[in-house]
């Protein structure tokens, strides 16, 4: 057995600034076809939008800061095309940073376009046989080959936010055949102050990512100002795991193409990054789901949101969920907060020509948006549903495997609190009310409370009212996410499926762990409040690797995970603590030629 190591979380911030401080520069000058490392010894500078070309593989060392030349309307930026890969190989205590020169590490300011973004692209399928801005509905025709409304595995589409060199560059294209595609690993990575502003709706996000299969490891993903999105998933399966954004621009968690992965543990915090409109510089919806693109088309967006704690703009902010072209999400385990607008908003389609969920459904004979609510996941539309083999990659039992119970749309199992419409004249439960998922009750388990309800979180400090992009914004400076009142348990929690940590709390955090503590921005801006408890465990991630066991705290939830290469980390239980030393073994038959890790929730 290898030794013993315990990894505390919090403090190392410093530690990483110094390092950065006294590293080399290293410019990056050109495009990476030769599999290469990053080290954390060196400080990378990315002087345009340099790709990791099909067949390299890019490894950055825990530790190790990107930190482009800030530039107008953005500097250097960094895109993975598909057939190649990245591996951000950063740790709890030793994130990694890309961010622009003018982000000094410890003090928030207000600023985005300053670098690109990190932009990823796969070979899972995606759902583009409509292309915005076709007045027409004309399809989308790549290389000769017209997309198509049926999952064929041959549609393709060019990148928001990359310009292709030309009709034929395949560098800036994604999409395939293969939900089981593997781009890499994110491990706690921090991307601070990027996008960059091609045209209109043209525009990068902080994390970009199309066409990406469930293969890739995406956990402990950090967001800090951007003027677009915060991640934009196109299509794919991709999973997301422990997930931290902060005054986006845009939409905090914006879905397009038929996505069908699964997300836990998300803390979105809307306000804004820069003085500008809505959509670029101050925030809009929370979520942002659109279906198929095309409501009748296939894939369509099919997908289960647990643990997510979204803190809206309670003035200006937009919707909670905006829902669109046929999308449907299971959202469960949640707290939704201080909305602007709706939480739950029908807007049928996304305004680009594509067609909604009521001219689909008139036409085609696809489900309305009140049918989504109350129609079993197991239904799976026989509309372009195309030709297969059972088990081929584009068979319906293939194509759709993320949701395992319920309805196809479902928002349970949640707090709502002090949303009290200072956009939409005080009333943001319409259709929430029309679907069922307001009132709570003894079926949606859901708990409504106005502003003299219980707070479902530990604290929130927000900055006095500021005038931007001419709307009126109360910025977060202070936030303890952690549950408090209703949240600190739920009625049930997410399955124990691989993926899925079972944790028996509503909203992003338990009520002992922040999670988001010790290696994102916010943490190192400052923003986060509360100290832990004396009872709180003292480090977040115990790593097991010469013991099968570990101390425990009394009440807090520990998720119990193993690794055979101690980079990508698969669920294999939980363990409550009760205050006594807990064995792996209590749960999982002891596997020698894996690693093991114990995460207090």
């Amino acid at each position: 057995m290898k030794s013993l190591k315990n990894i505390a979380v919090a403090g190392l911030m410093t530690g990483l600034a110094a390092t950065g401080a006294q590293a080399v520069k290293v410019d990056v000058t050109q495009n990476i076809s030769v599999s290469q490392t990053w080290t954390a010894n060196n400080t990378y500078n990315l002087t345009k939008q340099i790709y990791v070309l099909p067949g390299a593989t890019l490894t950055i060392e825990a530790g190790t800061l990107v930190q482009s030349d800030a530039q107008a309307n953005g500097g250097g930026s960094l895109a993975v095309t598909r057939g190649a890969k990245i591996f951000v190989n950063g740790t709890a205590d030793k994130p990694v940073i890309m961010t622009s020169s003018l982000d000094d590490l410890h003090n928030w300011h207000e600023g985005v376009s300053e670098w690109g973004n990190l932009t990823i692209m796969g070979n899972a399928l995606i759902s583009a046989s409509h292309t915005g801005k076709s007045p027409n509905h004309v399809p989308v025709v790549i290389h000769g080959v017209q997309n198509t409304a049926t999952p064929t595995g041959l549609n393709q589409q060019f990148m928001e936010g990359l310009t292709p060199d030309d009709a034929n560059d395949t560098k800036t294209q994604y999409g395939g055949n293969n939900d089981n595609d593997d781009s890499g690993g994110l491990h706690y990575l921090s991307l601070r102050y990027g996008g960059k502003v091609i045209g209109l709706a043209n525009e990068l996000n902080g994390l970009s990512m199309g066409g990406i299969g469930r293969e890739t490891d995406v956990d402990h993903i950090d967001i800090m100002n951007n003027v677009d999105d915060g991640i934009e998933t196109w299509g794919g399966t991709v999973c997301y795991k422990y997930i931290n954004i902060w005054n986006i621009g845009d939409d905090c968690f914006d879905i397009d193409q038929g996505w069908r992965g699964k997300a836990q543990f998300l803390l979105l915090v809307q306000g804004y990054g820069a003085d500008a409109a809505q959509g670029s510089g101050v925030g809009d919806n929370m979520f942002e789901t659109d279906g198929a693109e095309d409501a009748f088309a296939q894939p369509v967006t099919t997908a289960v949101i647990y643990n997510a704690t979204a803190i809206g703009q309670p003035i200006a902010g937009d919707q909670g969920t905006a829902w669109r072209d046929g999308a449907r999400i299971q959202y469960r385990n949640c707290i939704f907060m201080d909305l602007g607008e709706q939480l739950i908003a029908n807007d049928d389609n996304d305004g680009d020509g594509a067609i909604g969920y009521a001219a689909s459904a008139a036409q085609f004979g696809t489900l309305t948006f009140a049918q989504i609510w109350t129609t079993p996941f197991t239904a799976h539309s026989t509309v372009n549903a195309g030709t297969f083999t059972p088990g081929a990659f584009n068979d319906p039992a293939v194509l759709y495997q993320s949701q395992t119970s319920g309805m196809l749309a479902e928002m349970n199992d949640s707090v709502f609190f002090r949303n009290l419409g200072g956009g939409n004249g005080g009333n943001n439960y319409t259709t929430a009310t029309a679907v069922g998922v307001v009132p709570g009750n003894s079926t949606n388990h859901n708990v409504v409370l106005d502003q003299n309800g219980a707070q479902p979180i530990k604290d929130i400090q927000r900055h006095a009212p500021e005038t931007k992009g001419g709307l009126t914004e109360l910025r977060v400076i202070g936030l303890d996410p952690r549950a408090a009142n209703d949240a600190v348990t739920s009625f049930a929690s997410a399955p124990a499926d691989g993926f899925f940590t079972p944790a028996p709390f509503r909203g992003a955090c338990s009520k002992d762990v922040n999670w988001a503590r010790g290696w994102t921005a916010a943490d190192a801006y400052g923003f986060f409040t509360g100290s832990a408890n004396a009872t709180d465990p003292a480090t977040a991630e115990i790593k097991l690797t010469a013991s099968t066991s570990f101390a425990t705290v009394a009440g807090v939830v520990y998720s119990v995970e193993s690794s055979s290469d101690m980079k990508n980390w698969s669920p294999v239980g939980t363990i409550i603590g009760d205050g006594t030393t807990k064995s792996i073994t209590d749960i999982k038959d002891f596997d020698n030629a894996k690693f093991y890790r114990a995460i207090a929730q």
